[in-house]
């Protein structure tokens, strides 16, 4: 079965841009929507805590490092964000290589 013309247009694009994407910096910064949206909730759940549960919060402030909190929250965004383009970068090339082997397979018969 030819490919479509919607599956040559990707392997075209994919061909383009397989390289800009696999780059680690572009990975972080197109994740990063992503990473934050994991990372927001937990520290909407620590802010929230603050208000409903006085004594979590005065016992809390005295045992807690902000910074701790802030560089995990940046680990998570930064680990979301660049698992999530590399598994979309690895469904892309997937795609691209099966999209390959049909086109060869059709170039033979």
């Amino acid at each position: 079965m030819p490919l479509t013309t919607e599956e040559l247009k990707f392997m075209q694009w994919w061909e383009q841009n397989r390289n800009k994407q696999k780059k680690i910096f572009y990975q972080v910064w197109l994740g990063i929507p992503l990473g934050i949206a994991f990372a927001l909730p937990i520290l909407l759940n620590f802010l929230a805590g603050r208000f409903w549960y006085k004594r979590a919060d005065s016992v809390g402030a005295s045992q807690f490092n902000p910074l701790v909190l802030a560089f995990a929250l940046l680990l998570i965004v930064v680990f979301i964000g660049v698992f999530h383009k590399k598994h979309s970068w690895d469904q892309h090339e997937q795609k691209y290589l099966e999209f390959q082997a049909r086109q060869r397979k059709d170039q033979k018969s």
